[in-house]
């Protein structure tokens, strides 16, 4: 605690339904960022900050997912970390310089709202754009992960974050390989979305994205 002690905005997403591996390395991700300060005009770096999502840093394989198949590889789970950063810098009023979606739209977040990140290529960056540095408090409490800004004064306002759905494709079952026995999930099936997502402080409405995600058919074999 201190004069910083102020909290000025914060986000949380559901670690529910995650593996162990996707929610040990989320939340390793979320320690790296736990009391990092961004300067007024400076531009944080998700990756530059919590470096290489490998094994030596203490991260595991768990499932990613390529294409809609999931695949174990090192660091599964570390984009729900900097999916919660995102959304918590939104409300912040951040400015966006570099975020990137996911193929597909991810369940722990809402379309529009995630930000992939994979070292060293793909990464979430802002800027503070205020005359006072800017403090990141992490923390997972029970099943979520917790980021909160926080500052030494209160932020000019709260802005509201719209996300817009223009279009919704829901997922429909095949079958694949005929024949008798249990069939089990080859892909498990994701609805495909057109979303904007708008940022309004006061009578300022900045549109933050538009992301189209392909639908993804469920697909059941034997």
């Amino acid at each position: 605690s201190g004069p910083e002690d102020r909290a000025a905005a914060s986000f949380a997403t559901s670690l529910a339904g995650r593996t162990p591996g996707q929610r040990h390395n989320a939340e390793l991700a979320l320690k790296r960022l736990n009391r990092a300060t961004v300067k007024p005009g400076e531009t944080f770096s998700f990756n530059k900050r919590v470096g290489t999502f490998s094994r030596d840093q203490g991260y595991r394989r768990a499932p990613v997912s390529y294409d809609g198949q999931l695949i174990d590889d090192w660091g599964g789970g570390v984009c729900q970390s900097s999916t919660t950063l995102y959304n918590a810098a939104l409300l912040a009023g951040m400015t966006i310089v570099e975020r990137n979606h996911h193929r597909f739209a991810p369940g722990y977040v809402g379309p529009g709202r995630d930000a992939a990140v994979a070292y060293s290529s793909i990464d979430l960056r802002f800027t503070n754009p205020y005359a006072f540095p800017v403090r990141l408090a992490t923390r997972v409490s029970g099943a979520c992960l917790i980021v909160e800004f926080r500052a030494e004064q209160a932020l000019p306002a709260t802005p509201r974050i719209i996300t817009e759905v223009r279009d919704l494709v829901h997922p429909r079952s095949f079958l694949v390989d005929e024949g008798e026995g249990p069939r089990r999930v080859r892909t498990s099936g994701k609805s495909g979305f057109d979303v904007t997502v708008v940022r309004i402080e006061g009578d300022r409405r900045e549109e933050i994205s538009h992301d189209t995600y392909p639908v993804m058919n469920r697909v059941l074999g034997l």
